[in-house]
């Protein structure tokens, strides 16, 4: 069942006072986001990947086309708060998005704002925490916190409001290995146990080599819209879009020009070890 809704989607930034429009970022994008799916939206610099994002949850608005979330129009302003209650927004540096100085207060800090009742304040922010693995920082200040953990406390902070989904713009980018692999794995069970809906904007091969969907964007339009394996099985044309693959992938890809008689759906290093065997068997 689908969530969101982007029809005939395109988006110029206004122009600035006696300047002309900026150029077109987004142009045409029809695409559909169903609930608690995981999806994952790559593209280089300058793609329109971000913008897309930011039209998700309404802090951008479309210069023609609409965007509806769970049937709702987001250009109706009376609307905007039904829309990020049902949409949530993750940033890439988690420093812009905490605002307390106690990690339960953050994420508590939203729902303070909504004016719901101490208790169900109190659940929601403990159920969040848990939800992220957190607990145990509950009283912590953030400033302490490694670059991952602060990750996971502004999303505690966005799944707290119980949103239907989560963007997140890059939320890795700012990260150590570490860092990436718990946010990852937050995302992950949030998406599996919790069917939240995910969209991971990310430039890394790895992270939407897990997503079960891949959205590759170039120029404003879509470029590619399936499962990884199909999409990372196209090594010529992302490479010319600016984009690298995963190294199995890659490899594999090598392999097959060489004569060498492979899957074409294979991203990671053991399903490509795994293939090799049954060749030198």
């Amino acid at each position: 069942m689908k969530l969101i809704s982007c029809r005939n989607v395109s988006f110029h930034y206004p122009a600035q006072e006696g300047q002309t429009p900026g150029a077109t970022v987004l142009d045409g994008i029809n695409l559909e986001i169903g609930r608690g799916e995981f999806v994952a939206v790559l593209g280089h610099n300058g793609s329109g990947k971000s913008t897309f994002a930011k039209l998700l949850n309404a802090i951008l608005i479309p210069t023609k086309g609409e965007v509806f979330v769970d049937g709702i129009d987001t250009q109706q302003q009376d609307k905007l708060l039904e829309v990020r209650r049902r949409v949530g927004m993750v940033f890439q540096n988690p420093d812009n998005q905490i605002v307390a100085t106690v990690v339960e207060e953050d994420v508590a800090f939203a729902l303070e704002n909504l004016g719901l009742p101490t208790g169900e304040i109190r659940r929601r922010v403990d159920d969040a925490l848990a939800a992220v693995e957190m607990t145990e920082y509950a009283t912590h200040p953030p400033h302490r916190l490694s670059g991952g953990q602060k990750q996971r406390v502004a999303i505690a902070g966005i799944i707290a409001m119980r949103p239907d989904c989560i963007v997140l713009d890059e939320p890795t980018a700012m990260l150590d290995p570490r860092g990436r692999r718990e946010v990852m794995l937050t995302l992950e069970a949030l998406n599996k146990n919790h069917g939240v809906s995910v969209v991971l904007i990310t430039h890394y091969m790895d992270e939407a080599a897990r997503a079960e969907r891949v959205v590759v964007m170039d120029a404003g339009k879509v470029l590619l819209d399936a499962p990884p394996g199909e999409v990372f099985s196209h090594t010529q044309l992302l490479t010319g879009a600016g984009l690298d693959v995963p190294q199995a992938a890659k490899l594999c890809y090598e392999l097959r020009c060489a004569g060498v008689n492979l899957p074409g759906e294979i991203i990671d290093e053991d399903a490509c070890v795994h293939a090799l065997l049954q060749i030198l068997k």
